[in-house]
């Protein structure tokens, strides 16, 4: 559900304020450990980096505004479509799809950690893990998006969407005029990582894009 804009301070374990150092710290540990085989989290990191990636979601962008029908068994529920095309597992056992509007701009944070759905995207970038973000998007979300690029008119609300352990959520852009003759392949080479964040819009094809 949204975010309700008030700010809360929660408990942080003590490790590293950078979410680099934190991954690293916990990483060591669980090594020594025993508990973790760095090749074989090396290779989980590979392909969820380079494999999946954010081009899950942006078939999934792409295919809502070229299928009606598709669009909107996804709003309505999203989890047994996304279960047939394989974008399920780990991270992402419950997506809740969230459109923009001319009327509305969604964004996600996940102000406890970084839930993020992974399936969808991929690893979540370093700013999105960032304790600014977290903290900053909620109570100013404008002024965050707007270092983001983001001009949003006054007349159009900000939605600013929690994840947490349970819910993940995917934001579907706006698509762009003089997308019209498109298909869907192509359209998906549009539609960006922080777009489905919500920290980005999808721009215009060029003519090479569109060609």
């Amino acid at each position: 559900m949204p975010h309700d804009h008030h700010d809360h301070d929660h408990p942080h374990a003590l490790l590293p304020p950078e979410p680099a150092l934190r991954v690293k710290a916990l990483e060591t540990i669980l090594t020594d450990k025993g508990l973790v085989d760095p090749a074989a989290l090396d290779e989980i990191i590979d392909t969820y980096q380079n494999k999946i990636g954010p081009q899950n979601g942006a078939k999934v962008v792409a295919r809502m505004w070229s299928d009606p029908a598709f669009r909107e068994a996804m709003l309505t529920d999203p989890m047994p479509l996304l279960e047939e095309l394989g974008f399920y597992g780990r991270q992402g056992e419950h997506i809740v799809i969230v459109e923009n509007t001319d009327d509305v701009h969604n964004v996600v944070v996940c102000t406890l950690c970084s839930c993020y759905p992974w399936p969808l995207l991929g690893i979540p970038p370093g700013w999105y893990k960032s304790d600014a973000y977290r903290a900053r998007v909620v109570r100013e979300p404008r002024k965050v998006l707007a270092e983001f690029g983001l001009d949003i008119p006054e007349d159009t609300s900000v939605r600013v969407w929690d994840s947490t352990a349970e819910v993940r959520y995917l934001v579907v852009p706006q698509r762009p005029a003089g997308t019209d003759g498109m298909d869907e392949e192509a359209l998906a080479k549009l539609v960006t990582r922080d777009s489905m964040v919500g920290t980005g819009i999808v721009q215009a094809p060029t003519q090479d894009s569109a060609s």
